[in-house]
């Protein structure tokens, strides 16, 4: 009786030093956030510009042509309408027939079964990860702020004048990496570099984004690049034809 009540004190102050340890962690990162106004400052910068950026892009919509790669092999081509929705995610509603890689005449029976499942396997990853990237593709003001609290931002060394290189970890995923390129002068972002993971952090993925301004209108992500790593698929979004609604 006594070993088992000694046991049971000794997890419970266990359980107490390491809630006193995340908590001693996070109070020190907020202190070091509190200590670095020129971070603070860049931080203030990119969400402002986020936030009026994604109020105006929400007034457009446009073209994204769509490619999913197998091991430099180019499987399937799609091209989307899309347009933000009331939740600020990307609404998509394909415009042109799938086009699949030319495989000839596909086998019919058990062969042709096999290779139709493997197929849709391949695509409902390619989804996945296409998922995953749009999530990272706009920063969220409010997110970058919480963040930002919680000590997971800094400032990225090297880069050319005028520009703000951030690094921000577990953005959308614990454990992922986010470097933002932020155009002071232009008040956007130039590029984005993800280092995250879909289920596991075995099954990674990285993507890298481009941005480019609408003339006269907001700036947006021009071409998005997303590798599973896992599978070798690599999904490749160029987006086009942007319209005032």
């Amino acid at each position: 009786m006594t070993n088992a009540r000694q046991l049971k004190y000794s997890t419970g102050a266990i359980a107490i030093l390491t809630l006193a340890a995340f908590g001693l962690v996070e109070l020190a990162g907020s202190i070091a956030q509190a200590q670095n106004p020129q971070l603070q400052e860049r931080v203030a910068e990119i969400r402002q510009a986020s936030a009026q950026n994604k109020q105006l892009l929400a007034q457009y919509t446009w073209q994204e042509q769509q490619t999913i790669s197998i091991k430099g092999d180019v499987k399937k081509q799609a091209v989307y309408q899309v347009h933000l929705g009331p939740d600020g995610k990307p609404q998509k509603t394909q415009i042109s027939p799938q086009q699949q890689s030319s495989n000839g005449g596909r086998d019919r029976g058990l062969r042709g079964r096999i290779q139709e499942k493997k197929i849709g396997d391949f695509e409902q990853y390619a989804k996945q990860v296409a998922a995953l990237a749009q999530s990272y593709a706009q920063p969220e003001p409010g997110r970058l702020q919480q963040l930002y609290q919680q000590g997971n931002i800094s400032l990225g060394s090297g880069g050319e004048p005028g520009l703000i290189r951030m690094v921000i970890h577990n953005y959308v995923k614990q454990g992922d990496t986010v470097t933002l390129v932020f155009n002071r002068a232009q008040k956007a972002l130039q590029s984005m570099n993800v280092s995250s993971y879909l289920d596991n952090p075995q099954d990674a993925v990285t993507i890298s984004g481009q941005y480019a301004r609408i003339p006269g209108g907001p700036n947006h992500v021009d071409t998005m690049t997303v590798n599973g790593v896992s599978k070798q698929l690599t999904v490749t979004m160029q987006n086009s034809n942007y319209q005032k609604m």
